[in-house]
């Protein structure tokens, strides 16, 4: 996975520095690669889910927030189900004390692994989920005790250059999907893949439930 320029840049807080980032709702998007003339498409605001070929490395078992996707500057995002093993207070002493010290720390992907961003997920009834892919840590408190929220702190992220993305899933490397309305009530560990791989299809299931080493079965 290659690091790209973005429309949208991630922008990192650290002990001494906290930026405030706008809003980015979810978009449902369907994807046809296939046309004759292929008509520009974007995946942002949906989720991308390993397929079982993704069995080793950084993107095992991963569920990724898309937060921009164009033809022109390639896809950004971030891995949004894999904890690291260790807490926000661990990890940035300033916030030692702060309400969001207890927060498990998310391995965002392979590319700016020495940063930490705060992300937030907001569920509308009505609209559906949305993203706030970076907020400041006052921000974060804010909301890390509201309802209808998740917060997250994501170290790293994923990035894919132009054309990158649209040819792995070409290639059965990602399932594609509409955030579901209840993605706040479930862990954001391991089993969210299983979980929303599940729930597509029949076929799906029994995928999420293959063994990562058929050989071991």
């Amino acid at each position: 996975m290659h690091s790209v320029q973005s429309v949208v840049k991630f922008v990192f807080i650290s002990a001494f520095e906290v930026l405030d980032i706008p809003h980015i709702p979810f978009k449902l998007h369907s994807v046809n690669f296939n046309t004759t003339e292929p008509e520009p498409i974007s995946l942002r605001g949906q989720l991308l889910l390993a397929t079982p070929s993704l069995s080793d490395g950084t993107f095992d078992h991963s569920v990724i927030f898309i937060a921009e996707h164009n033809a022109k500057d390639g896809a950004v995002g971030a891995i949004i189900n894999h904890p690291i093993g260790t807490t926000v207070g661990a990890l940035v002493s300033k916030l030692k004390k702060s309400s969001l010290a207890k927060l498990p720390v998310l391995q965002g992907g392979p590319v700016g692994t020495e940063h930490l961003t705060f992300a937030v997920i907001h569920m509308d009834p009505k609209k559906g989920a949305s993203l706030i892919p970076r907020v400041s840590a006052e921000i974060a408190e804010d909301l890390v005790d509201k309802k209808d929220h998740l917060v997250q702190a994501i170290v790293g992220h994923s990035a894919w250059t132009p054309g990158q993305l649209e040819d792995e899933i070409e290639r059965n490397t990602w399932f594609t999907l509409q955030p579901p309305i209840d993605i706040l009530s479930h862990p954001h560990d391991l089993t969210l893949w299983k979980r929303l791989l599940s729930g597509i299809s029949p076929y799906h299931a029994l995928l999420s439930q293959a063994p990562k080493n058929p050989m071991l079965n």
